[in-house]
């Protein structure tokens, strides 16, 4: 078996763990009290194997049509007569084919207290977590307190967990949430062999960082959040290393009377304030949703002439409309579409992300049966440019445990050069996975 990734992320997990033993004194209350039979424990979690297909040839050497692996995502939970709890949720995956894609994490692992202040009440979580922000669909612009676990899935849902000091306030006025983060996790990013990388590979052990604090620079940040008739709207406040690394040249090629060719890059974390706003209507079957972030400090895309980038300010938005149709041809079934537009200021030359001027059609088709039957067909299509990406997601129960989910993913049309999408113009693919749940 191939080793697993232990860099600064892993010095991260070891900053998540000093974290929970400074909270040890209650969780030595809480399992001082299992012996007296008054603390509830569970063991869950889900475990898969699954298997990728690349019908078109890779673009870069070692690269391979198919990988196959497997992951297993325990969860343990235990809690007292008083309410405190202890999470702790493991991720390990194993990949055949890429040895970066085969690593281990500590998504969750956290003591949560809580209680009442006045006319409301509190709750603190110590530890590791994971938080999602937004009411977006493909992508959430305002989600930055989890990094990105990028070798799991391009599309930058799956997150790493984060170290934390989360602190929630909730009365009739709202909620508000304050985070405090003492470790920066960096990105992960596909090895050598992994597809759905970059041209150059890029070198995680060469990171660098704006502050002279790299990896131990305290993170900060707050979220309000409330209901208001039928708004739901969330405004939030981030400061400390970016989640986003820019990608600068890390080793060159040296050809004589020639300018220096780069053969890798290496991530560079600046130190960024990001004002977030997600808002949510809804309106009987229809959903009104809106994300826009106004971010200072990042640095766009590296060019010729500015191989190390530029700072760039920049806000982007993303306006969403969903709507749901029930009881489709007199069944169970219900059908909902949504649309979506993503802007990014810095347009398609300066944007280190892909959905700068985008545009996300979808369809989803529930069955509502037994076995939980869904189906997803979806595009997404470039507006400044003619490259498009085509989606499908499936699911169905076998049974009480059992689950068979399948994907796939089509790039077409893909041929600017600037594009985000045109290093993996050929890794369309088509994904298997069998789940099975505790």
């Amino acid at each position: 078996m191939r080793s697993f990734q232990m860099d600064a992320n892993g010095r991260a997990r070891l900053a998540a763990l000093r974290l929970l033993i400074a909270a040890l004194p209650a969780c030595i209350g809480l399992a001082s009290q299992a012996q007296a039979d008054d603390i509830e424990v569970e063991a869950t979690g889900r475990f898969s194997i699954e298997s990728r297909w690349y019908p078109e040839s890779a673009l870069y050497p070692g690269q391979r049509s198919h990988a196959s692996g497997f992951t297993a995502e325990p969860e343990f939970y235990a809690e007292d007569d008083e309410g405190r709890s202890l999470t702790v949720s493991p991720f390990l995956r194993y990949d055949s084919a890429d040895s970066r894609r085969s690593h281990f994490d500590l998504r969750e692992a956290f003591l949560l207290l809580y209680g009442e202040a006045e006319d409301g009440e509190w709750e603190l979580r110590l530890g590791v977590d994971q938080v999602t922000w937004g009411v977006a669909e493909l992508r959430n612009l305002v989600n930055i307190v989890n990094q990105t676990d990028l070798v799991e899935s391009p599309d930058e849902k799956a997150k790493l967990g984060q170290p934390m000091v989360h602190g929630t306030w909730s009365a009739d006025w709202g909620v508000t949430e304050l985070f405090i983060m003492p470790w920066h996790r960096q990105r992960s990013f596909p090895g050598r062999g992994g597809r759905l990388r970059s041209p150059l590979v890029v070198d995680v052990d060469k990171a660098t960082y704006d502050s002279a604090a790299e990896e131990r620079h305290l993170d900060w940040a707050i979220r309000y959040s409330d209901s208001i008739g039928p708004v739901d709207l969330g405004v939030s406040y981030f400061y400390g290393q970016s989640r986003e690394p820019a990608l600068r040249p890390a080793e060159f090629l040296l050809i004589p009377e020639e300018e220096p060719v780069p053969t890798a890059l290496h991530p560079h974390y600046e130190k960024i304030r990001q004002f977030g706003l997600d808002a949510q209507l809804t309106t009987g079957a229809w959903l009104l949703k809106l994300e826009a972030i106004r971010r200072l400090g990042a640095t766009n895309r590296s060019t010729r002439a500015h191989p190390f980038g530029e700072e760039d300010d920049f806000g982007a938005w993303t306006l969403g409309v969903e709507h749901a149709f029930y009881s489709v041809f007199e069944t169970e079934a219900e059908i909902t579409l949504l649309a979506e537009w993503y802007w990014d200021g810095r347009g398609p030359e300066r944007a280190t992300n892909t959905f700068e001027n985008d545009l996300f059609l979808a369809a989803r088709l529930a069955l509502n049966d037994v076995e939980g039957t869904e189906f997803t067909v979806s595009v997404v299509e470039d507006l400044d440019h003619a490259g498009r990406l085509f989606g499908l997601e499936g699911r169905q129960r076998l049974d009480d445990n059992w689950l068979v989910t399948v994907e796939g993913t089509i790039f077409e049309g893909v041929d600017w050069r600037g594009d985000g999408l045109y290093g993996v113009r050929r890794d369309s693919f088509v994904g298997l996975k069998l789940i099975y749940n505790l």
